[in-house]
C-alpha cells in the first residue's frame, strides 16, 4: 500500500469519476484505476462499483475513506514534525481567528514576526465552526477564539483558556451616551446598533437576551467584520454591543457595561487533540500570552 494510491483513491472518492481523479491528480486515467485495483486487491474488497464511466463507493469504500483521510492527514504532520526538526524556526505557521479576536492578534504579530523572521505567518479569519473545520483538516495550526466550550469539544479539540472578556455595549468618545457608568437592556433596545452578522456567537447572545426581554433593538447595519463594524462606531454615532477585549487597539471607543446580570465571552486557544504541535505554534502561543498580560 503506497501513499499515493491512498491519494488517488481519495479523489476518485471526492469526485466519483476515474477520468476527471486522473486529471485531478496529473496522471492517466489508465494508471489511477491501475493503482486502485492494486489498492484493492490488498486489502481484498471492492472500494468502486463501477458504473460505466461513472463509479460509487461500496460499503466497503465508504470505510476505508474515513481512514485513508485519517492516513494523509498523519503523513502530513509527520512530515511536518521531521522538518522542524531540522529547521526550528522557519516554514509556515497558520494561524485561525475569529473575527472578535482580530484586537487582540494584532500587537503579537509584529514583535514575533521580528523574533522569528523565517516564519511566515498566515492568518486566516472565520467563524469558530469554520475554522475548526480547517484545524481537523490540518489546514491550520491553531486557531484563537472565542468560544463556547461544549462536551462535543472535548473528544476532537484541546482547549486551553486565556481570559474572560465581559460584554458591553462600545461607543466612541464622542457619543452622546459616552458618559454613562451602565446601560439597561431597555435603553439599549432605543439606541440605533451596528452589530455582528447573525452567526456570531456574541450576536446569538445578545439576540437571546433581548428575546427574553420581548425588546426589538434597533438594528440598523449588520456586519460580519468586525474592524469595519468597529471603524464605523469610532467615526460615527453608533452603538455596538460586542466584548471588552474587541477593543483593546481602539483608543477612542470607550467599553460602557449592561446592568444586571454580567455576560462574558470566554477567550481559548484550540488545538486539535493528540497530534503534534508545530513549534512555531507554542512560540507564538507564548508571544501573544505575554502581550495580553502586558
Amino acid at each position: 500500500m503506497e501513499i499515493r494510491q491512498i491519494n488517488y483513491f481519495i479523489k476518485a472518492a471526492e469526485m466519483l469519476h476515474f477520468t476527471e481523479a486522473a486529471a485531478a491528480c496529473f496522471v492517466t486515467q489508465s494508471t489511477l484505476s491501475q493503482q486502485i485495483k492494486q489498492l484493492e486487491e490488498e486489502l481484498g474488497m471492492l472500494l468502486f462499483d463501477r458504473v460505466g464511466k461513472h463509479v460509487r463507493l461500496t460499503e466497503a469504500g465508504n470505510v476505508y475513506l474515513k481512514h485513508a483521510r485519517q492516513i494523509v492527514l498523519d503523513v502530513k504532520k509527520s512530515k511536518q514534525a521531521i522538518l522542524e526538526l531540522n529547521n526550528l524556526v522557519t516554514g509556515d505557521l497558520k494561524i485561525g481567528v475569529t473575527y472578535a479576536f482580530s484586537s487582540m492578534l494584532l500587537p503579537a504579530l509584529a514583535p514575533f514576526s521580528s523574533k522569528y523572521p523565517g516564519i511566515k505567518i498566515v492568518v486566516e479569519y472565520g467563524t469558530a465552526g469554520e475554522l475548526e473545520h480547517n484545524l481537523k483538516q490540518a489546514e491550520l495550526d491553531v486557531i484563537l477564539a472565542f468560544h463556547d466550550q461544549t462536551d462535543n469539544d472535548n473528544v476532537s479539540l484541546e482547549m486551553e483558556h486565556l481570559f474572560s472578556s465581559r460584554i458591553s455595549m462600545v461607543v466612541s468618545k464622542k457619543h452622546p451616551l459616552a458618559g454613562l457608568k451602565k446601560i439597561s437592556l431597555n435603553e439599549l433596545a432605543k439606541v440605533e446598533l451596528i452589530l455582528p452578522s447573525k452567526g456570531f456567537s456574541s450576536r446569538d447572545l445578545l439576540n437571546e437576551l433581548f428575546r427574553k426581554r420581548k425588546l426589538s433593538p434597533l438594528i440598523k447595519i449588520e456586519m460580519n467584520d468586525v474592524h469595519s463594524l468597529l471603524s464605523m462606531v469610532d467615526e460615527g454615532n453608533w452603538a455596538t454591543i460586542i466584548n471588552e477585549k474587541a477593543i483593546l487597539t481602539w483608543e477612542n471607543l470607550i467599553a460602557i457595561p449592561i446592568s444586571g446580570k454580567e455576560y462574558y465571552k470566554q477567550a481559548f486557544i484550540l488545538w486539535q487533540k493528540g497530534i503534534y504541535r508545530k513549534k512555531s505554534a507554542t512560540l507564538f502561543v507564548d508571544e501573544l500570552i505575554k502581550t495580553l498580560l502586558g
